[in-house]
């Protein structure tokens, strides 16, 4: 028995970026929904949201069984949430707001086992197969094959960019827009702006590690994520999804007139 990321196949996949949502709504449904609609990953969002770490577990296991790879984004940087995340079967944490190398160091810290990290061992946990799968292939896994998604959220980030990606044990950035403009006073679509997410851009891909974005769930959307270099894109989240889909199918109802 062994376990491979179905996160890092997609990013490394030629023919267009890995695709993924955000989910927001604590329901297993949301998430086969998701999976059979084809996504390449999920990002089970702890930090807005409402929802917590069991339901969080449950989603997670959904996401496995489904084929989706399941990724969460914690609140803060807490050591034992990232370690009950990952043993809950997580393919890996994206951790907020991260802008200097030594808080990325202690993102590794907790990710990672030793000598990388100080992440703690519970092969009998969903990560472990239950106590199946051989302890040198969760510990494997875990320092090979989890990811660690740093994000850069802040112009200090940004300048930051370069050596957090190249951090060992950071395997890709995902450049926040929007509280990156809104800690600068500016839009998303401001110069200043769009040249500070260029220059994360360029930096973590020059240290070799994917770049992500998050933005709407429209051929444009993906299209500009492309055009700006990043190599996985975060098409808006389910809830903003489903009502969409929703407010359509009710306003094409309602343009069905009873006959004169």
């Amino acid at each position: 028995m062994s376990r491979s990321s179905r996160f890092r196949a997609a990013v490394s996949r030629a023919g267009g970026p890995a695709l993924g949502t955000w989910i927001k709504i604590p329901a297993m449904e949301i998430m086969e929904l998701v999976a059979l609609a084809g996504f390449d990953f999920v990002v089970i969002d702890l930090e807005h949201s409402p929802i917590g770490l069991e339901s969080a577990y449950h989603l997670i296991g959904t996401a496995l069984h489904t084929g989706v790879a399941p990724l969460v984004r914690v609140p803060g940087l807490d050591a034992g949430i990232v370690a009950r995340i990952l043993d809950a079967g997580a393919e890996g944490v994206m951790v907020p707001h991260v802008d200097t190398v030594e808080q990325a160091r202690a993102a590794v810290s907790a990710v990672r086992f030793p000598p990388l990290g100080a992440r703690g061992v519970g092969s009998t946990s969903r990560a472990g197969a239950w106590g199946a799968l051989s302890r040198a292939d969760y510990l494997r896994y875990g320092q090979e094959e989890a990811v660690l998604i740093a994000q850069i959220e802040s112009a200090e980030g940004v300048r930051n960019a370069g050596a957090i990606a190249a951090l060992d044990g950071v395997d890709a950035l995902l450049v926040g827009a929007a509280d990156l403009s809104v800690s600068e006073g500016r839009t998303e679509s401001d110069p200043e702006v769009v040249e500070l997410i260029a220059h994360a851009v360029k930096q973590g891909r020059a240290a070799g590690v994917p770049v992500g974005n998050a933005g709407g769930a429209t051929v444009a959307s993906v299209r500009a994520a492309v055009d700006a270099g990043f190599t996985f894109t975060m098409l808006s989240n389910d809830a903003s999804i489903f009502g969409a889909a929703a407010k359509a199918a009710v306003e094409a109802a309602r343009t069905v007139k009873p006959e004169q």
